[in-house]
């Protein structure tokens, strides 16, 4: 592990112009905060972005992914070219609280420390939300009803908000390239990843989470639709699958096996209690999304769709400082 971290790096990844004015309130929530962050933003193969992008900031890194197109690529671009000890990742469609950095890098003072993740409030399009019970919120992205409301050791982190060591990252090879979300198609998994092989690779480090660092995030309301709710649920069994093939079923369900003992069957009791004030269509929810996991897993498993290895040795990722160190899918984001 690095010594106590002096500077610190935000990273935010953006592929679209769709989504500009969320961006811009995203940099524009991170600029000037007092940690005196280095703020990044990667454009994921969109050279219409990048250009308007550098248009619109003189004091953001902006960049170009140098790396596959995909999340993850992005978030490695950036974790090679930050120059703090801690690189943060603020997602194009959430904004940051004023204090977010803070309490973001406050678990950092325990050099065991290797990651920190935060806590995702959504924020509904007009109409609000009718569809999701809060179990079920990790499916737009935010943190759900399950998670801990304090300071906590966790398996992993939620994407739109967390936080880690640049060495820890650079160590395991950086995220991997064959995980996680790729334009539109609602993969998922990547921190989770990262995360286990960060513990894997160093079983002394710990990844924690700290509900008081908030983000707001965004939903679009193609995202609070049933058809999304089916997609992104099965696509997170895929993406489990995957994840316990890499890296073992132990280590990759065993919060979601938690998660569907405790958190669905007290949540489906509470809704059948509400069936006349709403509950009946929250229950479909609940069921809907488990059967469409599960599917998502069967399938993922059948056709052994597959996650390579990620190898630090192959050089994933490529400090740019310098620096001579290798740097090469229930719930995982924010799942404990």
């Amino acid at each position: 592990m690095t010594q106590q971290p002096t500077t610190v790096s935000v990273v935010v990844c953006a592929y679209t112009e769709d989504r500009w004015d969320d961006l811009v309130a995203s940099v524009e929530s991170v600029r000037g905060l007092p940690e005196a962050p280095e703020v990044l933003l990667v454009v994921d193969h969109n050279d219409g972005l990048l250009a308007r992008s550098r248009d619109r900031w003189s004091d953001v890194v902006v960049a170009a992914n140098e790396s596959r197109q995909g999340l993850s690529g992005a978030r490695n671009t950036g974790v090679a070219l930050a120059s703090g000890d801690i690189v943060a990742f603020l997602d194009d469609d959430a904004s940051a609280d004023p204090a977010w950095l803070t309490h973001l890098l406050g678990p950092f003072a325990d050099p065991r420390v290797a990651g920190v993740g935060g806590h995702a409030t959504p924020v509904w399009p007009e109409g609000g939300n009718t569809l999701y019970p809060a179990e079920l919120l990790w499916i737009v992205g935010c943190s759900h009803r399950g998670l801990p409301t304090r300071l906590s050791d966790v398996r992993n982190v939620i994407g739109c908000s967390m936080a880690f060591r640049r060495d820890a990252v650079l160590s395991v090879g950086g995220f991997n390239l064959d995980t996680g979300r790729v334009g539109t198609i609602p993969l998922g998994g990547e921190e989770t990843d990262l995360c286990i092989r960060i513990r894997q690779a160093d079983p002394s480090a710990r990844i924690v989470l700290e509900p008081r660092a908030d983000v707001r995030h965004h939903v679009t309301a193609g995202r609070v639709t049933w058809a999304y709710l089916r997609r992104r649920s099965f696509y997170e069994g895929v993406s489990k699958a995957a994840l316990s093939r890499q890296l073992g079923a132990s280590d990759s369900l065993s919060s979601e096996s938690a998660y569907l003992r405790r958190d669905i069957p007290r949540a489906a009791l509470r809704e059948l209690r509400s069936v006349g004030r709403g509950g009946a269509g929250r229950l479909a929810a609940l069921v809907t999304a488990v059967v469409a996991t599960v599917a998502g897993y069967a399938l993922g498993s059948l056709r052994r769709a597959s996650l390579a290895p990620v190898d630090p040795s192959a050089g994933q990722v490529l400090p740019a400082r310098g620096s001579a160190r290798p740097a090469s899918v229930g719930p995982t984001d924010g799942a404990p």
